[in-house]
């Protein structure tokens, strides 16, 4: 259903029609696409092969510890891996083809084995972007597939699961959206977009995959068909808006008209993809709403459900990934290339210059980073379900916390959104104002909402042993998260404070500052840095959640008043500095309005100044604070404890007192005594020589 749906949707947008100029012939005409569809199934195959494994099947058969390193492994983990391991060596050599093909396609000439093409094709893969993209595409995929072949831990595997999605960040950075006119929404839908495909389709393989060891009895006597759906099944909905959603973005950046979208064969294969995307999300949803629960009363084999789920949406995704690998091929309306008279800040940020900025331009300019508003709407969402499980349960959750959290997650979709990231981009004071905003400001709510508290409470345990299968979920994984050595690195109050602190030297005075204000990965992983970094460090200081060590409140006093002066140091030096930072970038920009870059990165070294002491003075007084209330704490539990064994303490307290005073008056009238003469022993005689 793949390469049809793949040579139907070719066929109809003539992607694979011969070319009048540089045509490369049909081989690689049609080998391209078809090597990039059977790349992204295999990719798909070891991201659902390691979710299964890290966070659905047991690793271990029922009746053993999930820790002894001698128990038998549970044939659905070892199949998972197997076949990940596997689809990771496909997923290799297809991204070798895509690259081969990739540079044949581009030079307008067929395969060649001549020296003259080789060393085309290694200028390609080391100059080129698109080259650099798929030798990066193809390092990962190779040195996933090896961890796979040699890895059973968990802690090892997730890595593993992370490193094979970094595999998608090459992929979303080349090609239609690397030049459109929302260049960071455009590569952030496509990304996320990948992930929810990756994952959803993956899963439904690994379900087919794993069919007969889930209703057989080879999983223990124990037929898991039932769980292993249930678990599946809230990913794979996550996944489908997940897909869906970013799917309208992307299609909306590169389709600005609706005349477009019906009238040109690019936006009728969007469509037809858009409705392939809605009949898997209503087959997904029949099956949990009713499939599933006939399963668990016992009204449907586990066999039958399975392969309903299995057949069908494996058809319907093999003709939805067709049209998309079809899509990759065809011409959007929009270019993809540079115009020839692009400004430098279009050139230099992927953004025309926004206009100057004014009071009123702080609320109404916005461009939407979309990866960082999904997690706000997730952690939204997972917070306020969260909090209704609890309540449905008779538990009770402070309204507040629920508040801050949420006026957390608003702050950090302005700052990553709105007009400080609109403006931060051309001036370095905005920058810093987004930048201090984003380390000082979102953290401060977001930590008073204490999330890994409530999810601890509302999340279910899978337990061990006879109480569960010892699969890890997310409480499970949370839970060795907190408890790691990495996490007692991290959030070590000196370390957390060395971070909150010299990283920020090191960040503005090195070529990290100017990769994260030109590449957009390094953007969004310097707003991820900025983020984390303040966030543990709020939470050493006045966080709720667990933690494997906690400050004294003299020390975290402290480290914030260290935390104050070295802040107000780095922000005097940027003031005084007459060096420009990231000169390529902020001198080449292009502004017509505002101050000269030089005197706007002044203003940014008095912001750091001035705005940047305020939420650290405001943490400084919550501490202080919770001081006070940790000392009335202990009053009240002395006062308490007091009450129940008649002042115990109290009086033991007053004995000790009691007989010192009493031995020291004892020696005292010993001392003071009056003391008998020594008498001569008659017994006793002297001699002498």
């Amino acid at each position: 259903m793949l390469l049809l749906a793949l040579a139907g949707a070719l066929l109809f947008s003539g992607a694979a029609g011969a070319r009048q100029v540089s045509d490369p012939g049909a081989l690689v005409r049609w080998g391209l696409p078809v090597s990039k569809a059977i790349h992204n199934v295999a990719l798909a195959t070891v991201v659902g092969g390691l979710i299964f494994a890290v966070g659905i099947l047991p690793r271990h058969l029922p009746g053993h510890r999930s820790k002894e390193t001698e128990a038998p492994e549970h044939p659905a983990f070892t199949r998972a891996l197997a076949v990940a391991a596997a689809a990771g060596a496909v997923w290799t050599l297809s991204a070798v083809a895509v690259l081969v093909f990739s540079y044949a396609d581009i030079a307008g000439q067929g395969i060649s084995g001549d020296a003259e093409f080789t060393r085309s094709l290694v200028y390609f893969m080391t100059d080129i972007e698109t080259g650099k993209a798929w030798l990066a595409v193809t390092i990962i995929a190779a040195v996933v597939t090896t961890i796979l072949f040699g890895v059973r831990s968990l802690a090892g595997l997730a890595c593993t699961l992370v490193l094979a999605l970094c595999g998608l960040v090459p992929t979303a950075l080349i090609g239609h959206s690397s030049s459109s006119s929302d260049h960071g929404g455009a590569i952030n839908s496509l990304g996320l977009h990948l992930v929810g495909v990756s994952t959803w389709v993956g899963g439904i393989i690994m379900l087919a995959v794993l069919s007969g060891i889930l209703a057989g009895k080879a999983s223990g006597g124990k037929d898991a068909t039932e769980q292993t759906l249930r678990r599946f099944s809230g990913l794979a909905g996550f996944a489908f808006f997940l897909v869906f959603a970013s799917g309208v973005i992307n299609a909306s950046i590169r389709v600005t008209t609706f005349q477009v979208l019906t009238g040109s064969a690019y936006g009728q294969l969007i469509l037809a993809k858009a409705f392939a995307t809605l009949l898997l999300g209503g087959i997904g949803f029949m099956h949990r709403r009713w499939v599933i629960p006939q399963l668990g009363r016992g009204g449907m084999s586990a066999r039958r459900v399975l392969w309903q789920l299995v057949l069908v949406e494996l058809l319907v995704m093999g003709a939805t990934s067709g049209l998309a690998v079809a899509l990759g091929r065809s011409a959007p309306p929009e270019p993809t290339t540079y115009a020839p008279d692009a400004s430098p800040s279009f050139i230099l940020s992927g953004y025309e210059l926004p206009p100057e900025l004014t009071p009123e331009r702080m609320l109404s300019e916005w461009r939407f980073d979309w990866i960082w508003v999904t997690v706000a709407v997730f952690a939204a969402v997972a917070y306020l379900l969260g909090v209704a499980k609890l309540r449905r349960r008779g538990d009770s959750w402070p309204w507040l916390r629920t508040v801050v959290w949420l006026v957390g997650l608003a702050v950090l979709t302005y700052i990553t959104s709105g007009p400080l990231a609109v403006y931060g981009m051309v001036l370095f004071s905005m920058h810093m104002v987004d930048h201090m905003a984003l380390t000082m400001v979102a953290p401060l709510f977001l930590v008073l909402g204490s999330p890994v508290t409530l999810a601890l409470r509302a999340l279910p345990a899978r337990g061990e042993g006879s109480r569960g299968d010892g699969s890890r979920g997310l409480r499970e994984w949370l839970l060795v998260f907190v408890h790691s050595k990495f996490s007692q690195l991290v959030t070590h109050p000196l370390f957390a404070a060395a971070n909150f602190a010299g990283s920020i030297v090191i960040f503005y005075h090195s070529d990290a500052f100017g990769w994260a204000m030109r590449e957009h990965v390094g953007h969004e992983l310097m707003n991820l840095h900025f983020l984390l970094t303040g966030y543990i460090f709020v939470l050493t200081m006045i966080g709720t959640d667990p933690l494997p060590r906690r400050a004294p409140y003299p020390m975290r006093l402290l480290l914030l008043l260290a935390t104050m002066g070295f802040h107000a140091f780095f922000g005097v030096s940027i003031m005084g500095g007459t060096g420009l930072l990231a000169a390529d970038y902020f001198g080449n920009l292009g502004r017509t309005w505002g101050g000269s870059a030089i005197a706007d990165q002044q203003l940014g070294g008095a912001v750091a100044w001035g705005i940047g002491e305020v939420p650290t003075l405001l943490v400084a007084i919550g501490v202080a604070v919770m001081w006070s209330r940790s000392d009335e704490r202990e009053t009240r539990r002395r006062d308490r404890a007091a009450e129940r064994n008649n002042d115990a303490e109290l009086n033991a307290y007053n004995d000790m007192f009691a007989r010192l005073a009493d031995r020291d008056a004892k020696l005292a009238q010993t001392e003071h005594a009056p003391r008998p003469a020594k008498q001569a022993d008659p017994d006793t005689k002297l001699e002498g020589r």
